[in-house]
């Protein structure tokens, strides 16, 4: 017999954390999308009471995605919504918030925490333990009454005294909490440590037997994934977990680890999960192009490199027998081994089949997004001469994705950015979109860029021309900004090659966000506004032309710039960031 191990998923909110991630409300929908399909249990969506802009985005993650059923139902699957939760410290205004934010989802939790540890109880919160344990009650109790569903996490649980910890956790059970989380907040248990810390209080905390005990590992010290299979190997049957194990400082447990350690060690650990592991590799690539943080070559389970072999010995071993160096098949995380090669030839049928077996047959796409990705894998495969690579579809699949982002405009968006109908301009259109790019450079030559843009509100074509001295990319972009009439900051520039080859595709992505006046009006450049204030666009796009492939990513970012509302900014860094 095997215990469910519940997968509760914080890659919108503790993931999010990582420095210098923002995720608008769009792309926070389309990953809890991927996730739901995914197969996790629940979804932190965020920390509601931060800002509008934060509540926002969890709610419509609560609307749009609670009732979703796509990809959850049949043997060995989920068969339930997903459950959306919100995350609250022990304010009854934050409470509250989290709860307004969530109600909509028809499976929904409130997530409380409160730091326990005597460090945080005297430096932080400067509060006595009896207050520490007051406030848990008081506030877990208002919890209770607005919400069925309540976690208790003692913020520091890995470094709190036991006795003082199994007292306040005790006082959380009566007070209604039906998951205990306990988090090593800064990474600084061992898994024997660990692991006993969940025996030890499952032991002695009174009513153990009536809560779901959880597990919330950082990776300060590389263990996470080590503490939290040894919370499993203890009894815990909820696991905290970030895909790619994004998170503040050095991260969370890797989803994908945890997932594939049970996958593999089925026998070991007596649990079962519903995630479906052909997904991870998809899931893995989506979570960071809209991030913005790649995933390392050397990266367990869903890095580049994670299956390939160097080695002649593991060469000639694999060759003979794939179990000899392969204790994971590719094609079980979503990596295809299929000789499928897709060429100019290749029809409808193959690129679908090909879609499926990496991860995205429907409703991954819709078929809007499906119809774009086979044009544009045509166009690619009468310009590769080598074939059209896994890799390849990759890119260009996160190249739909990323303009499909940016070309429905928010229906509140100020009308000195909507789309004119009475002008001709299409309202569900992306405001710019490249007409003709003309570019000059080379050694002793000032880069040169003539850009047009048609812009859909004007409904027209407009044309400029920049200069630069640092390359061809900051003359296209200085162009495109003239045109577009805005200051933009470029946060991050990123490019790679998606297959080999001197055909092979470049993959450019882009993080912006709009630059505002430093306080010397005088300054050659602008400046943005301190701790992050501004919200962050990112683009991504792909094309065997480099510079093409870098205009068009950056118009992606600037279109959902342009189509953001006031009403979803989200609170900076410093102001959402919570440790738990």
């Amino acid at each position: 017999m095997t215990d469910k191990l519940i997968i509760f998923d914080t890659t919108l909110r503790d993931g999010e954390q990582s420095p210098g991630v923002t995720l608008n409300a769009d792309e926070k929908v389309e990953i809890a999308r991927q996730l739901t399909r995914l197969g996790v249990n629940i979804i932190e969506a965020g920390f509601p009471v931060a800002s509008p802009g934060d509540f926002n985005a969890v709610q419509r993650i609560a609307r749009e995605v609670g009732p979703l059923m796509e990809g959850r139902t049949g043997e060995n699957r989920v068969n339930e919504p997903v459950t959306i939760c919100g995350l609250a410290r022990c304010v009854e205004k934050d409470i509250q918030t989290a709860y307004e934010a969530i109600k909509d989802a028809p499976r929904h939790r409130i997530h409380v925490f409160l730091a326990t540890s005597d460090i945080h109880l005297e430096h932080k919160l400067k509060i006595s333990r009896e207050e520490c344990k007051q406030r848990i009650r008081e506030m877990v109790g208002f919890a209770k009454k607005l919400c069925a569903d309540i976690e208790f996490s003692p913020e520091d649980g890995g470094r709190s005294d036991r006795e003082f910890l199994v007292e306040a956790l005790g006082v959380a059970i009566e007070a209604g909490a039906t998951t205990l989380n306990i988090p090593d907040t800064v990474g600084y248990n061992t898994p024997q440590q660990y692991g006993d810390l969940i025996a030890y209080l499952r032991q002695h905390t009174p009513g153990s037997s009536t809560v779901v005990w959880s597990t919330h590992c950082h990776d300060d010290l590389g263990l996470a994934t080590a503490n939290t299979l040894a919370g499993v190997s203890n009894g815990a049957r909820q696991v905290e977990v970030a895909i790619n194990g994004i998170g503040e400082r050095a991260g969370n447990t890797a989803l994908e680890e945890i997932v594939m350690n049970i996958h593999t060690h089925a026998s070991t650990y007596s649990v079962q999960h519903t995630v479906d592991t052909r997904m991870l590799f998809a899931t893995s690539r989506m979570v960071a192009d809209l991030s913005g943080m790649p995933v390392q070559p050397n990266k367990a389970i869903v890095g580049r490199n994670a299956f390939l072999h160097e080695s002649g010995i593991h060469q000639d071993g694999v060759l003979k027998n794939k179990s000899t160096y392969e204790i994971i098949r590719p094609e079980d995380v979503g990596v295809t081994t299929d000789n499928l090669a897709l060429g100019k030839h290749s029809g409808r049928h193959a690129f679908k089949s090909k879609l499926d077996a990496l991860g995205y047959g429907a409703p991954a796409l819709s078929d809007a997004q499906f119809q774009t990705a086979f044009s544009k894998f045509k166009h690619l495969a009468d310009s590769k001469k080598s074939g059209v690579t896994d890799g390849d579809l990759h890119a260009l699949i996160a190249d739909v994705r990323s303009a499909s982002l940016g070309a429905a405009p928010s229906t509140e968006v100020p009308a000195d950015l909507a789309a004119d109908p009475a002008a001709g301009g299409d309202p569900a259109a992306p405001r710019f979109t490249l007409r003709h790019m003309q570019v000059f450079t080379g050694v002793g030559i000032t880069p040169t860029a003539t850009v047009t843009l048609h812009d859909t509100k004007a409904a027209r074509d407009l044309t400029d021309v920049a200069l630069a001295q640092n390359g061809p990319i900051e003359a296209v972009y200085s162009a495109i900004q003239r045109i577009c009439g805005l200051d933009i900051a470029l946060l991050n520039f990123s490019v790679s090659a998606t297959s080999e080859g001197q055909d092979t595709l470049g993959k450019v992505a882009v993080r912006i966000a709009r630059a505002t006046a430093d306080a010397d009006k005088d300054a050659a450049e602008p400046a943005l506004t301190a701790s992050g204030a501004e919200p962050k666009f990112s683009g991504l796009s792909t094309n065997v032309d480099i510079i093409t492939a870098s205009a068009n990513a950056y118009l992606a970012a600037l279109n959902r710039l342009v189509s953001h509302h006031a009403a979803d900014i989200r609170a900076p860094h410093d102001v959402r960031n919570v440790n738990i």
